[in-house]
């Protein structure tokens, strides 16, 4: 049975992993034929899907009653986005990128943490709720496409959003599709994920709140740590820093602002104890580390893999040092 659901689980990975990727497609796809400007692309089409896979985990985990499951993984993975992607990403090269930039979405994913945490200690998130955090996410997108447009009205697509483009489908039906195949993934990968992390979970007397902040999280941030990667060896290493911050953006407002709207949930006390304070400790983590030196270098890249993994080890202490 655990044999099954781990074939399972890996399944389901991949599947988000490819119908992420095809939704991506598809989506620049109709974006490049409605002419849709590169910067709007940027906070939107590419933002959202890279934060399609954890959309859709959370809201099957939350439909089938998994709400542990489903929160844990938008707090896993933005924990795992600031130490691992980063981590990573700056091994490869230095991350660096424009101060005010990085602090527009750094103060952006601040505000986007300190709602999900005074909400958190309220008690249930309802309807009302998500509703406000949905309107907050669309106020951050509108403000900082209207900033963007007024400082640099004739500023190009990064180079990166650049050859995305290039290779997105010219017609629509084909984008469509695509839209299609690469939902149709996503949730089939999604329930596939779900189950298979609650029968591990069961089997292995493990909570499903640190299976989701885990094994779950960091499945769906893939996404984000292949964009790391491929900016990183590219030299726009200013692509994967923004990624990372909007994706934190998006996980928390739309996410959990959707699973809200869908089924309203309560935080379980072992995330309001420890891992919420974790992921607000290292959202924190960012504004020193780029007011003082500009750039997470590759020693900072050291040390954000090494507090990632300790934090993986904190979840399963109980199964890796007992007497």
């Amino acid at each position: 049975m655990t044999a099954t659901a781990f074939l399972a689980a890996g399944g389901g990975l991949v599947l988000l992993a490819v119908g992420g990727e095809i939704l991506l497609r598809g989506a620049l796809g109709i974006a490049r034929k409605l002419g849709i400007s590169p910067m709007l692309i940027g906070l939107t089409i590419v933002a959202c899907a890279t934060s399609m896979p954890e959309l859709m985990v959370t809201l099957v985990a939350g439909l089938d009653g998994a709400t542990d499951i489903g929160v844990g993984n938008v707090i896993g993975s933005n924990i795992a986005n600031i130490l691992l992607i980063l981590g990573v990403g700056a091994l490869i090269s230095p991350l660096a990128t424009k101060p005010c930039d990085v602090m527009r979405d750094t103060i952006a994913m601040l505000i986007a943490t300190a709602i999900f945490i005074a909400f958190a200690l309220l008690g249930t998130f309802t309807i009302w709720h998500g509703v406000f955090m949905l309107a907050t996410l669309i106020f951050y997108i509108w403000r900082s496409y209207y900033r963007e447009k007024k400082c640099n009205p004739k500023e190009e697509a990064d180079p990166e959003l650049a050859e995305e483009l290039e290779a997105a489908p010219g017609s629509i039906p084909i984008s469509i599709l695509l839209l299609l195949i690469g939902v149709a993934g996503l949730i089939y990968g999604s329930e596939l994920l779900v189950d298979g992390a609650e029968i591990i979970a069961r089997a292995a007397g493990i909570s499903e709140t640190v299976i989701g902040v885990t094994l779950v999280a960091l499945g769906t941030s893939l996404p984000e740590l292949a964009t790391a990667v491929v900016a990183g060896i590219r030299g726009h290493t200013d692509v994967a820093l923004g990624n990372a911050l909007g994706s934190n953006i998006f996980n928390l407002l739309l996410i959990l602002g959707v699973l809200a709207i869908v089924s309203p949930f309560t935080v379980s006390p072992a995330v309001i104890e420890f891992d919420m304070w974790v992921m607000a400790g290292v959202s924190l983590l960012i504004v020193p580390t780029m007011i003082h030196a500009g750039k997470i270098c590759r020693s900072k890249g050291v040390f954000f893999i090494a507090l990632y993994a300790a934090y993986i080890l904190y979840q399963f202490k109980d199964k890796l040092f007992v007497a």
